[in-house]
């Protein structure tokens, strides 16, 4: 290489520089040091789902002993989860979600609970090692949240942000509680719905959105989503609609491949949806309890976000109005009775809407006395999720203000996702499913809020 640039710079005139290898010593330098970026992310992306795995396990170690209690049959072992697995381990189906054989249900949709009655036949109904078994599975769903929501954020905001947020979901107070204190679907749908999401914002580059298999792979996974728990699918023709739009507007077909997605998502469901015509003799898409959630919510007792007097599993007289009537015709019941309720008191539901947005962003209900001595934690946990709404707003401000595209499905999770909850209960567990979102946009809104003020200082010293 030396004796080409020498040669080359006898045959030019002297005022011609020789071929400099700086150009390729730059490229060079460039590639190795990406190379090198690669692996350290991947080094402590791979630690950070570590961490979060023995965060969550240690608090296993401490909880787990909540599901054993007796209390009407272990019914805090999974609550109707619990009971619905318990129905299929020992052979009686899809079925009797309280605590009398009332036959066949379609109160859940089914992931859940069959992974719940399978750890049953293996390790025993209501058992320690079930117990300890399910929610280690719970908590490997939250560690492994980490990589989607890695990814996720460094498609949108850029790899230290990236790492900031996988860190930050590792030591999660909400994901590590969830995960090792609550037998549900809770972890599993955040998972789940959290590579959705990254799926979303990667749909939108030329180099996939061509693939069909990509594209259909998309559509099984909220096929699969959905049967963890359908309240996700309110977001579908938002992301959908957004990648398509993106598409568009890069000149790229995108009909052929949303039928695909769409098609696969049918093919997911459509079992489903089938036995519960078969079951009920009527088209069931994926849930029945939805006006069982409107009724707890609306029904005049502001004591609790989720009063007890009004769900057969905590209420005497709504179990007896269960069992008496059976599921479908009790679902209707509380159609009509929630519907009244509604069209009397039209600006109680309103304000109770409006009770539920703040509950849900802020964590607060109440400070009455009662309702303190119920929820002991809800002080902390009114300061940590409104410093976390805060930051996350910001965040989604900065983003938008920098012309971020993906700032919009950002925006879409944080507007859709919890309006099921404003309408009927709002619960802690309910927005976790958006939590990865929020706590990325949280990340990003700290970064920014950091770089800003150490901006300012810098010039303040300068001067």
């Amino acid at each position: 290489m030396e004796k080409h640039s020498i040669d080359s710079y006898v045959l030019k005139p002297p005022q011609q520089p020789a071929p400099s290898t700086e150009g390729i010593k730059t490229q060079g330098t460039e590639a190795l040091n990406a190379a090198t970026g690669s692996v350290r992310w991947r080094r402590l992306l791979f630690l950070a789902v570590l961490v979060a795995l023995s965060l969550r396990m240690l608090a296993v170690g401490f909880l787990y002993q909540d599901q054993l209690n007796p209390r009407r049959g272990h019914w805090p072992f999974g609550y109707e989860t619990g009971r619905i697995a318990r129905s299929i381990a020992l052979g009686e189906g899809f079925a009797n979600p309280l605590f009398q054989k009332t036959g066949p249900t379609a109160w859940m949709t089914p992931l859940y609970p069959y992974l719940v009655a399978a750890v049953f036949k293996l390790f025993g109904i209501y058992s320690s090692a079930s117990a300890v078994i399910l929610l280690s599975l719970n908590s490997l769903f939250s560690a492994l949240t980490c990589v989607p929501v890695f990814f996720m954020a460094r498609g949108s905001f850029g790899p230290k942000v990236a790492m900031g947020a996988a860190w930050a979901w590792a030591v999660f107070p909400y994901a590590i509680y969830l995960s090792a204190d609550l037998i549900w679907e809770t972890c599993l749908t955040t998972l789940l719905f959290t590579v959705l999401f990254w799926m979303t914002l990667e749909l939108q580059r030329p180099n996939l959105a061509t693939r069909l298999i990509v594209w259909a792979g998309f559509g099984l996974l909220w096929g699969i989503t959905a049967l963890a728990n359908p309240s996700v699918l309110a977001l579908l023709p938002f992301l959908v609609g957004w990648i398509c739009y993106r598409l568009h507007r890069i000149g790229q077909s995108w009909i052929q491949q949303a039928a695909v997605a769409l098609m696969a998502l049918a093919i997911v469901c459509a079992p489903w949806f089938l036995r519960n015509y078969q079951t009920f003799h009527q088209f069931i898409p994926f849930r029945d309890n939805f006006w069982l959630e409107m009724h707890v919510g609306n029904n005049g007792d502001t004591s609790h976000w989720a009063p007890d007097a009004a769900h057969p599993s905590t209420s005497a007289s709504e179990e007896e109005q269960y069992n008496r009537l059976g599921e479908l015709d009790y679902m209707a019941a509380k159609r009509r009775e929630v519907t009244s309720f509604i069209r009397g008191r039209p600006f109680f539901f309103v304000g109770m809407i409006l009770r539920r947005i703040v509950f849900t962003w802020t964590g607060y209900w109440s400070f009455a006395r009662q309702y303190l001595a119920d929820e002991p934690m809800d002080p902390p946990n009114i300061v940590l999720s409104t410093a976390l709404t805060v930051l996350a707003l910001f965040g989604l401000r900065r983003a938008f203000q920098a012309g971020n595209p993906t700032a919009v499905p950002y925006l879409f999770v944080l507007v859709v996702i919890p309006v099921i909850y404003y309408i009927t209960t709002s619960q802690m567990p309910y927005r976790h499913r958006i939590d990865p979102q929020i706590l990325v946009l949280a990340t990003y809104g700290a970064t920014e809020k950091f770089s800003a003020w150490r901006w300012r200082n810098l010039n303040l010293a300068g001067h």
